[in-house]
């Protein structure tokens, strides 16, 4: 039997400290016999999860001889991880013990040093942050999770149950992650990455910017067949000047501007209309359904059909 130790810090988020619970515990062999034995350990006895308080039955001793280690999402992604529970990790990574987090608890894992040079994942809204915070981490923010065999990272909570169900792949392999997979109403697979979930919200401008009213006439012209020279011409300066202003401003070159925005309208469009995708993809400017297709694939890792079906 494995044993998985849940580590709750202070401010854990309640239902990223649950998911490992609503799988493993789940979790039967083929002769009935449980898979997991799961601890909740902590460095205090009592912990703070917002709506309520928990109490931990193990200290941070449980976690020295656990095979797993979870680090669930705290509130505050940023808080300061106290030594002994960045030591304490560290030791068990040292003795090879498998660690993996769920949402942005990828922050106090990070904080260990562990992930430093390796590929991870956390919540695509903290995607940013985390990169800039611990800038020698490879941070992917289009994946549900990342496995780089003893640490593994998750994006949001419910990718957490998509990283624990493939950790007990790994374990005791597919039939009894699939088992587990339906006893939690569960895929044990999920088509794409989290991409699909990203709102792809314009990097903002300041109000009376230059640029304001040139994004408004770009926005309501998506579906025309715009060149950066159309888009310079309609501003009334060079391509040269036009592609410097709009990286001062938005951060971005007019024409990744410009795909982004054709995106979310055509994310906006699967989800509001019933409007045939081909429809969508000239309504929002792309050439050919098979160019939509694509380009919508590369953005968001599913189909816009596949993409209706989930938001519609």
């Amino acid at each position: 039997m494995h044993t998985v130790a849940v580590l709750a810090l202070d401010q854990v988020i309640p239902f990223d400290l649950s998911t490992p619970f609503e799988v493993f515990s789940r979790t039967r062999l083929p002769d009935g016999r449980p898979g997991y034995q799961i601890r909740v350990c902590s460095e205090r006895d009592e912990v703070d999860a917002g709506a309520f308080t928990l109490r931990a039955p193990w200290g941070l001793e449980g976690l020295q001889d656990a095979d797993t280690i979870i680090v669930p999402g705290v509130t505050d992604p940023t808080a300061a991880l106290s030594p002994a529970v960045r030591d304490t990790l560290r030791s068990a990574a040292t003795d090879g013990t498998r660690i993996a987090s769920i949402c942005v608890g990828t922050f106090p894992f990070a904080a260990t040093g562990l992930l430093d040079g390796l590929r991870a994942t956390t919540h695509w809204r903290a995607a940013r942050l985390l990169a800039a915070t611990y800038p020698d981490i490879d941070v992917d923010s289009d994946v549900l999770y990342v496995d780089n065999g003893q640490f593994l990272t998750s994006a949001g909570a419910a990718a957490g149950l998509d990283l624990c169900l493939h950790m007990i792949r790994r374990d005791y392999g597919s039939a009894v992650a699939a088992d587990a997979a339906r006893l939690s109403v569960m895929p044990l697979e999920r088509e794409g990455g989290q991409a699909q979930f990203i709102v792809h919200d314009h990097t903002p401008t300041p109000q009376g910017a230059e640029l304001e009213a040139l994004l408004a006439w770009l926005r309501g012209n998506l579906s025309r067949d715009l060149t950066l020279a159309d888009i310079a011409s309609r501003a009334g300066i060079s391509t040269r000047t036009l592609i410097r202003r709009f990286r001062d401003q938005t951060g971005t070159t007019p024409l990744q501007w410009l795909h982004r925005a054709r995106i979310r309208q055509a994310q906006h469009l699967l989800e509001t209309t019933k409007h045939s995708v081909e429809r969508v993809g000239s309504q929002v400017g792309f050439g050919s359904p098979t160019t939509f297709r694509d380009r919508f694939k590369r953005a968001t890792g599913v189909s816009p059909q596949t993409y209706r079906r989930t938001f519609s």
